[in-house]
């Protein structure tokens, strides 16, 4: 069923969240007033905070991050925006010990997540939580069973879920259109820039290094991996893989109706800036095999651009009838000629390949979180391992099962096949 904000057509991206308090008011809840907190403002962050603050009867109180500079900036630009200034925090544990906020949004490095989502949960708090849900498998079973115990709502930002012309695809892929689907090719392409030769050095005064850190081991500060490239270092990122990877990979699986492959393999190697400091595989091919003969393919290439359908990133899914290229902003259909019979585009841009601002699926998805807090249904429910769709690497607004033991096993072992190359 698809979200009336999302449904509405032609009038951009406020138009998609442009409701009556009067409609929201029917929906049972709606008149108390959710406080929001958004954990780590210098990257997607700015997307939650500017996402939340579009939603009826939705504050964004809070700010929350280890850079005090960083933190006074974004708080002082959201107040020029005309929004009520935000009370600002460098740790977030003081924000929880007084339990001022309803939503917390997590937009923190990666080694930060499931943590931070388990201490939310755990202190009463519903969670928005950016990709992904951690380092590893036994992160994402901590998060699930602090969502079971808690019973708060947990959302992650697949935010693709809640395109409307997404959603209108997959419809159709189950209905038959593209008769039975036997594979998708999924894609990310960037043409990042070398990270250079970074050096050990003290942190600057505006950060707290040790927070920064969290749950990892601790180690010296490094001056090329605050802010962002930290992404590419084993200890701390999760590569494109867990960067982008996992955005297509869910459309994938949703609308081929696939839980968890039998095998996966990953073949992952370094081709640019060879002696800069990025420790990671900056190309990877990755194919992800079921048992009825279906696969699912990902090539990520960080460093090359080269546009596939016109699109640095998207989904090619192959059927018996027909075919489908479908990405953020859209879809278009083909028949087994190849030649194009109907092209579907959204109403509002959304947010794509290489900018962190907010996009018209980020209002809608934290829209998704809002609704299921006063008691409508989730776009990404979670489903069992039998069931047709928790995503892998992304989760949803109630939780995430957690992958079998045997697909964990073929996981690790095709992540350190990768490594090695």
């Amino acid at each position: 069923m698809l979200d009336r904000r999302t449904m509405i057509k032609g009038a951009g991206a406020a138009a998609g969240i442009a409701m009556s308090a009067r409609s929201y008011a029917r929906i049972r809840g709606a008149n108390d007033r959710l406080r929001v907190a958004v954990v780590g403002v210098n990257g997607r962050g700015q997307a939650h905070m500017s996402a939340f603050s579009k939603l009826p009867n939705v504050e964004v109180t809070h700010f929350v991050d280890v850079d005090s500079n960083v933190l006074a900036k974004r708080a002082g630009e959201f107040a020029a925006k005309g929004h009520p200034a935000p009370q600002t925090e460098g740790d977030y544990r003081r924000l929880f010990d007084r339990k001022a906020v309803d939503i917390v949004t997590v937009a923190t490095p990666d080694h930060w997540h499931a943590k931070l989502g388990i201490d939310a949960m755990d202190s009463g708090h519903h969670v928005y939580l950016e990709k992904p849900i951690g380092m590893a498998p036994a992160e994402g079973e901590a998060l699930i069973a602090a969502q079971q115990r808690t019973g708060r709502k947990l959302q992650v930002g697949n935010q693709q879920r809640s395109s409307a012309e997404t959603q209108q695809l997959v419809a159709l892929v189950k209905a038959g259109e593209l008769g039975n689907v036997y594979e998708a090719q999924t894609w990310y392409a960037n043409n990042r820039v070398s990270i250079g030769r970074g050096h050990e050095t003290a942190p600057p005064p505006n950060l707290d290094w040790d927070l920064w850190q969290g749950p990892r081991p601790r180690g010296p500060y490094r001056s090329n991996l605050v802010p962002y490239n930290w992404h590419w270092f084993w200890k701390y990122g999760t590569g494109e893989t867990c960067n982008n990877a996992m955005h297509e990979l869910d459309v994938a699986r949703w609308a081929m109706g696939l839980a968890f492959p039998e095998k996966v393999t990953a073949r992952g190697s370094r081709q640019f800036f060879r002696d800069d400091d990025w420790e990671m595989y900056d190309t990877l091919s990755m194919d992800l095999l079921y048992a009825d003969g279906r696969t699912i393919r990902w090539d990520g290439n960080s460093c090359n651009g080269m546009l596939r359908y016109g699109r640095g990133r998207g989904v090619l899914l192959l059927g018996t009838k027909g075919s489908a290229v479908v990405d953020r902003n859209g879809y278009e259909l083909f028949d087994l000629a190849g030649k194009s019979t109907r092209v579907v585009k959204a109403p509002a841009t959304s947010e794509t390949t290489g900018t962190v601002g907010e996009g018209a699926l980020d209002i809608y998805h934290a829209g998704n979180l809002v609704d299921v807090i006063r008691g409508r249904a989730p776009r990404s429910p979670r489903r069992s391992a039998k069931g047709i769709s928790a995503p892998r690497f992304a989760t949803s607004a109630t939780s995430l099962i957690a992958p079998s033991r045997r697909c964990r096993w073929t996981w690790r072992r095709a992540s350190r096949r990768a490594r090695r190359r």
